[in-house]
């Protein structure tokens, strides 16, 4: 497969990125297709549609050991981390073939020294994530409201409090305010870590954003420019 484009946001690593689309859909991103792929005839009539379908690469999922091993359990992170799941029935990253899909919102086709470029909302994929195919979302055969969520309902819900003090969110640029709040509302601490007394970060727009989380409440410390 060719790599027909690549995300550009505010996130350089997994860190911190919503664990599925839609759950920030204040988080802006803008697709960058390759040269080969700049060609303005190939997006006519996107515009049309309100959101996308995404096929990407888990390009920094690292499996441990043998590389090319696969394993048929993994550990969702809204589990507690503790808890195998088969592969299949999970969106882990860790997958015989490291492929993503995922929703967004289409927000517009801009011009730019690239070549046209969609602007979209809502992806849980980090800056440089390599892009196969995309595809528009047909809701009426796409949407399926009877459709079973499995375990992942009961954790659909799950999100913290976040105290984020005025004098640390001034730091950051109005625009960028309201998707780092979503952000840490669902709790981007690794699901196996849940230490009260420790100061956990991620990276976000050139910032490291320093926080805790006891009871429940998340609390932003410090924020740091990297």
């Amino acid at each position: 497969m060719e790599i027909i484009a690549r995300i550009r946001n505010d996130f350089p690593t997994k860190f911190g990125l919503p664990r599925q689309s839609g759950l920030v859909p204040e988080l802006v991103s803008t697709i960058v297709f390759e040269p080969e792929y700049r060609v303005a005839e190939a997006l006519r009539g996107i515009e049309t549609y309100s959101h996308l379908w995404l096929i990407w690469g888990f390009h920094q999922a690292v499996r441990e050991g043998d590389s090319q091993a696969w394993r048929p359990t993994v550990r969702p992170p809204r589990l507690g981390g503790n808890t195998r799941m088969g592969v299949f029935a999970t969106r882990s990253p860790f997958r015989p073939n490291p492929l993503g899909l995922t929703v967004v919102r289409l927000l517009a086709v801009e011009d730019s020294p690239e070549g046209k470029v969609l602007i979209v909302s809502g992806a849980d994929m980090m800056d440089g994530t390599p892009v196969y195919d995309i595809k528009p979302y047909l809701p009426y055969v796409d949407s399926i409201p009877e459709a079973m969520g499995g375990f992942t309902e009961e954790k659909a819900a799950y999100h913290l409090a976040v105290d984020f003090p005025e004098e640390l969110l001034r730091q950051m640029p109005e625009n960028q305010r309201e998707t780092l709040l979503g952000v840490l509302a669902q709790d981007p601490r690794p699901a196996y870590q849940h230490d009260e007394n420790r100061v956990y970060g991620f990276a976000y727009a050139g910032m490291d954003i320093r926080f805790t989380v006891c009871d429940g409440l998340l609390t932003v410390v410090d924020i740091v420019k990297e």
